[in-house]
């Protein structure tokens, strides 16, 4: 494939990938973080996927119910038309769970004529790591590894079982369905029930999506980046995943190539702030609770990333038979970065934190355990804010006394005290407050460089860095300071490349970059938008906002020169920067806009 032309489609559970032209070329089941049964993604010849095949004269679209996570792709030969429904159920019982099983629903709708279409079967189990084994028995298909670690998966379907594994042509003349399960099914499945597990999971979408407040402007780019955000937080534990993948490449036949199915502190944090600003309590508490169970201890410091169950061991490994995305090797699984020092991590969970017990006060069930995590944080933040680290963008060789960190560090503490304040622990916050006022003396002495006259990615340094964006967003200056002003002036001259961004420009463990990091071009636009040049913020929003596929989702990074999506897919950063930019730029009024109400 030219470019990532995926939908998403989720329980928050596990999640799959389906081209435009309705082929399933990735899932992992039975969750997010399992071995894939489908991996064509990762390599075309071996890695199996499960297609709906149509003749040249057919004509396919794709877009999904509006206000949902159910995928319609539309085939069409003039008279002969059908539609390819994909979701994974996800409804509430009456008992008040949610029914979200490892399942994937495709149900086949008959719209006109006698549309003709052949399938390709094709699972490999495992990551393809050993032979699959597909063979019909009377009520399923049923595939099975034949040697190493045992996994199985189950295909149910109202169409002839050996007509689909072979390829052979079938006409459709009514409604049919597959279900495909990790799981052998107890009651016999039909089409009736797959049609009212897709309503059933349409109400639920369209009653989640009716909680997120409308704006003046953006609200399909908002409604959609919401949507995918929620396909990426687990239900169970509250993890929040960065990326559905692993191993796409930032930057095609270049080894920049990591596991994404993980939840890192920084991305969820952010990801949670957002939702939460939309309604979505329920999302934010479930990851409060989430960071809860993974410190048990007073003293135990926080990890940078953990697995969507709690492990905090990601021991990385690659997949040397898989060829990889666009040839793109290796093939990773794990990540080692989980044994990396990052600082900031502590100053953007103190930040939500902060904006929880905001919103809900004492009310919050773990109000308790989320003051002595702010305890903790400061006693951490206290200990080590002056030692350096490896940053945001997780330099793997040499540690840094990078800006970001440092400034990420005084939110820690300015949102310790706010805390303090709110739950009348006024007797923590002299300490406190001698510590917030050293370390944004450190940061204004030591991040500012004269000779670029901008903040810099590090103490030092003259190397510009696009996380110093955050400063203002964060609270540390003002939007009207005339270093901020000046440091996103240079950022644009020095990391601004074709309407696109730079994370930075100076070479890192593997070279200099050569795709824009997507959330940083939205983080630029932010800025703009900030310092008054709303002109020119919203010119770059509606040139970046036509890079996304064409559902609307992007991807971790952007091809500078083709402007293809490259990276994990769909990245959790990128979406929830454009929901941020979008509510600002949604109120925004063009000049547009005041001749229309002028001439009213």
């Amino acid at each position: 494939m030219d470019n990532l032309d995926y939908g998403i489609i989720g329980n928050c559970k596990s999640a799959a990938l389906i081209s435009k032209t309705g082929s399933l070329d990735w899932c992992c089941l039975p969750e997010f973080d399992s071995s894939s049964v489908f991996a064509k993604l990762l390599d075309d010849e071996i890695g199996g996927s499960f297609e709906i095949l149509v003749g040249e004269d057919y004509h396919i679209e794709q877009e999904y119910i509006p206000n949902t996570n159910i995928l319609m792709t539309r085939f069409s030969e003039g008279a002969n038309v059908f539609e390819l429904y994909d979701f994974m159920p996800r409804y509430k019982l009456e008992s008040g769970g949610h029914y979200a099983p490892p399942d994937i629903i495709r149900y086949i709708q008959h719209v006109s004529g006698k549309p003709v279409f052949r399938v390709r079967y094709d699972p490999k189990l495992e990551y393809a790591i050993a032979d699959t084994s597909t063979k019909i028995k009377p009520d399923y298909i049923v595939s099975v590894t034949q040697e190493g670690k045992y996994d199985s998966l189950y295909l149910y379907s109202s169409m002839d079982k050996k007509m689909v594994l072979d390829g052979e042509e079938i006409t459709l003349e009514r409604d049919e369905f597959f279900l495909l399960s990790y799981n052998e099914k107890i009651f016999r499945q039909h089409t009736r029930q797959a049609y009212l597990d897709m309503q059933r999971t349409k109400v639920y979408w369209l009653n989640w999506t009716d909680r997120t407040p409308s704006y003046k402007k953006y609200n399909e780019e908002i409604t959609r980046s919401a949507l995918t955000l929620k396909l990426l937080s687990h239900n169970r534990t509250g993890a929040v995943l960065a990326a559905a993948t692993t191993s796409l490449p930032e930057t095609i036949g270049e080894v920049r190539n990591w596991d994404y199915r993980f939840c890192w502190i920084r991305d969820a944090s952010m990801v949670i702030k957002v939702v939460s600003a939309l309604g979505h309590v329920d999302v934010a508490k479930k990851y409060l609770q989430f960071i809860i169970d993974i410190i048990p201890d007073k003293d135990e410091k926080l990890q940078i990333m953990y697995g969507i169950n709690k492990e905090k061991i990601l021991e990385e490994k690659t997949l040397d038979h898989l060829k990889g995305y666009g040839g793109s090797k290796p093939v990773r699984i794990g990540n080692a970065a989980y044994e990396q020092r990052q600082n900031d991590i502590y100053g953007i969970l103190m930040d939500v934190i902060h904006q929880q017990i905001v919103k809900f006060e004492t009310s919050l069930d773990n109000c308790e355990e989320l003051w002595t995590i702010t305890k903790g944080i400061v006693w951490v933040v206290r200990e080590h804010w002056e030692e350096p680290d490896k940053g945001i963008w997780e330099f793997r060789t040499e540690e840094r006394h990078f800006t970001f960190s440092k400034v990420l560090c005084w939110v820690a503490i300015d949102r310790a005290i706010k805390v303090a304040h709110i739950l009348g622990k006024a007797q923590h916050v002299t300490k406190w407050i001698d510590l917030e006022r050293q370390i944004r003396e450190d940061i204004l002495d030591g991040a500012w460089s004269e000779k670029v006259q901008a903040f810099t990615q590090a103490y030092g340094s003259d190397d510009l860095d696009a996380s110093v964006l955050l400063m203002e967003p964060y609270g540390f200056v003002k939007a009207n300071d005339p270093k901020y002003i000046k440091t996103v002036k240079a950022i644009e001259k020095e990391l601004c490349h074709e309407g696109l961004l730079y994370r930075y420009k100076n070479k890192d463990d593997f070279g200099l970059p050569t795709s824009s990091f997507t959330i940083c071009t939205f983080w630029f636009i932010n800025s703009l938008y900030k310092i008054g040049e709303h002109k020119k913020a919203i010119k770059m929003f509606k040139k970046l906002l036509s890079y996304s596929n064409h559902l609307g989702l992007f991807s971790e990074d952007i091809d500078f020169k083709t402007k293809r999506l490259l990276g994990n897919f769909p990245q959790a950063y990128s979406h929830l920067a454009l929901i941020e930019t979008a509510i600002n730029l949604s109120n925004v009024i063009t000049e547009e806009e005041e001749i229309k109400v002028a001439v009213r």
